[in-house]
């Protein structure tokens, strides 16, 4: 069983058809949409956790391909530029996954990737702009 993060990137062409119930329906997979910004006529854009056997995976994001999709891995777009963090702590607040964190007893934030759904909450609450959020570079 695998479980992925991915943006995924469309034309206007594809952006009224079922992508997504393919994905389900012909694949098995298990999709969990964390994030849609589509609009028809414009690129549509989707931040999405996916499940499912590994080959059914694979062979799933083949076929989006096909369709005009540019995919990436969410993990590729997100960045902690840790060398201007101040810890002032207010992403951490804010982060409704958990990805930003306090750790304790050294009280240093941490940021756990795999934990993120680019939701840009810490975008806005962080002073320093640590956090980097790149959804528009899928490949």
């Amino acid at each position: 069983m695998i479980k992925r993060k991915l943006v995924l990137r469309f034309p206007a062409t594809v952006v009224e058809q079922p992508l997504i119930y393919q994905l389900v329906k012909d694949y098995d997979l298990m999709v969990n949409i964390l994030r849609a910004d589509i609009n028809p006529r414009k690129e549509g854009r989707l931040v999405l956790e996916i499940g499912g056997q590994e080959d059914k995976y694979r062979q799933a994001l083949d076929w989006l391909r096909e369709q005009g999709l540019k995919i990436t891995n969410l993990q590729q777009q997100v960045f902690w530029r840790s060398e201007r963090c101040t810890q002032c702590g207010a992403c951490s607040v804010i982060c409704p996954t958990g990805a930003l964190a306090i750790s304790r007893p050294s009280m240093m934030i941490r940021f756990e990737e795999d934990k993120c759904v680019a939701c840009e909450h810490c975008l806005k609450a962080c002073p320093a702009r640590a956090m980097e959020i790149h959804l528009d570079n899928a490949r």
